[in-house]
């Protein structure tokens, strides 16, 4: 089996890692995405980048259904999402093909978003937990899914680390705002990540 890592710098913090030995990012680099050097509100975006095993070697003719959209893959935040304006993370999170339901590498990824999120660095933030799917499937029920997935994120970090559910705000974008325009029914993997937005104090 042949496993390699390759980096790839974009922003201020970026991270590519691929095939199949990829990795989450730590909590200590979402956390230095995710906070803010002065007002939230006048902060231009930052973030990781992360691919996992599957997104770059997608096959382009993959089967056109929604049960075919097996996780969000990351990507740097729409010009158009909130996270414009505000220190944002884009992470990979992995769920059973057209569920809400986590794997185990989804677990492993959000419970550094976890462990971040809960740290006393970021503790005093709220956070815009943002779901977003290819196009794979109709409009209204990849918005229904990433809401699900969106509010699955929330649900597992608010049990596993005690964070007050008023201070993530699961939000389904479906296939608006996608990192990267296509056509219907294209199964995009940089299209289907999960963004946390720093919405401030």
């Amino acid at each position: 089996m042949r496993s390699r890592m390759v980096p790839f710098a974009a922003g201020i913090f970026a991270i590519v890692l691929a095939q199949a030995n990829a990795q989450s990012p730590s909590a200590d680099q979402i956390i230095k995405s995710l906070t803010p050097t002065g007002d939230v509100t006048k902060q231009g975006t930052r973030g990781i980048r992360l691919s996992q095993p599957g997104d770059a070697g997608a096959p382009a003719a993959a089967p056109a259904t929604a049960a075919g959209h097996t996780g969000m893959a990351a990507h740097r935040t729409p010009p158009t999402s909130a996270a414009v304006s505000a220190p944002a993370v884009d992470l990979t999170v992995n769920f059973e093909s057209g569920a809400a339901d986590l794997t185990a590498e989804a677990m492993k990824t959000l419970d550094a978003l976890g462990t971040a999120l809960s740290s006393d660095a970021l503790s005093k933030y709220r956070f815009r937990v943002e779901g977003h799917t290819d196009t794979v499937g109709s409009a209204a029920s990849n918005k229904a899914l990433s809401q699900r997935r969106a509010k699955a994120v929330v649900n597992y970090i608010s049990a596993k680390f005690g964070i007050p559910l008023d201070r993530m705000v699961p939000v389904g974008m479906g296939e608006d705002d996608p990192a990267v325009k296509t056509a219907a029914q294209v199964a995009e993997p940089k299209n289907r990540r999960v963004v946390v937005v720093n919405l401030g104090a």
